[in-house]
């Protein structure tokens, strides 16, 4: 009869529930950190790639930023929306793209080859959740670099301001930052399922990762169906804007930040039915 106890590697038994997902917790950070060291050493091996794509990011941050100096040039607000206010959303959304570049791109894109080559077999018998392996196999370190450059942008923008966040809109944004990158996350994963149909998907996926450009600018300049389809259906103002506003215009509402977390679950969820769709197919067709 099963007691609900459960046997550990040294032959004792474990009963405590808390201590099991210790256990748990514990062996998967071992796995990320496995995958973290691999990432490290391969990075080192291409220093020249390394190096080429931080500065490519540096220089296309740097040319958003022009463009909205010029932009203010010839108007004083975006809506509401003053220039440095929106130099901290642009800052702000750059950071959020650099974390979710930095945790889960590469690995997002490069399901549909997992796929192709058979390799994705492999990862399904390992003793482990396939679907941790598959979305943090890989780590981009050049994204953090960038990462730091986006929040040093938003320092400045706070001195032109005169702003001076409090800690719990510091601990709001960061905690709204984190949404967002799972937000994207969960849709890109969800896309590159379809990897799982039709073998190929990265065409759909880079298409998503594109749309990144909207969230640079204030949804205020947005409007109607336009501003809608953005902020609900594919939330990119959503996700960067209200991080931002946590910081530079307090919300009088928590509505918009509880829907940008509600939406997090919402995307999560849907995503891992997707996946789990998806691998049934997989493993259905390849028996």
């Amino acid at each position: 009869m099963n007691d609900g106890t459960q046997i550990t590697e040294h032959g004792t038994r474990n009963t405590n529930p808390l201590a099991r997902l210790t256990s748990h917790v514990s062996r998967y950070l071992g796995i990320y950190l496995a995958l973290w060291k691999n990432s490290v050493a391969r990075e080192m091996i291409f220093k020249s790639n390394f190096l080429l794509w931080i500065v490519v990011e540096l220089l296309w941050f740097g040319l958003q930023l022009s463009f909205i100096s010029v932009l203010y040039l010839h108007t004083e607000h975006i809506g509401t929306w003053t220039k440095w206010q929106v130099v901290m959303l642009i800052g702000g959304s750059h950071f959020i793209q650099q974390l979710f570049q930095a945790f889960f791109l590469i690995n997002c894109t490069n399901l549909s080859e997992l796929i192709r080559t058979g390799k994705l077999d492999f990862l399904l018998l390992l003793p482990v959740n396939t679907r941790f392996v598959v979305s943090l196999r890989q780590v981009d370190l050049g994204a953090f670099v960038n990462a730091s450059f986006a929040v040093a942008v938003m320092a400045y923008a706070a001195r032109q301001m005169h702003l001076t966040p409090a800690l719990l809109q510091i601990l709001g944004f960061l905690v709204l930052c984190a949404a967002g990158v799972l937000i994207h996350y969960s849709l890109m994963f969800l896309l590159a399922t379809v990897s799982f149909w039709t073998v190929r998907a990265q065409g759909i996926v880079w298409g998503y990762y594109n749309l990144f450009n909207i969230a640079r600018m204030p949804d205020e300049a947005f409007q109607g169906l336009f501003k809608a389809l953005f902020t609900f259906a594919i939330p990119m103002l959503l996700v960067s804007n209200v991080p931002v506003r946590v910081l530079v215009k307090p919300l009088t509402t928590p509505t918009w930040a509880l829907l940008l977390l509600a939406m997090t679950v919402l995307c999560f969820f849907i995503s891992e039915v997707g996946w789990r769709a998806s691998v049934r197919h997989y493993t259905s067709a390849s028996s």
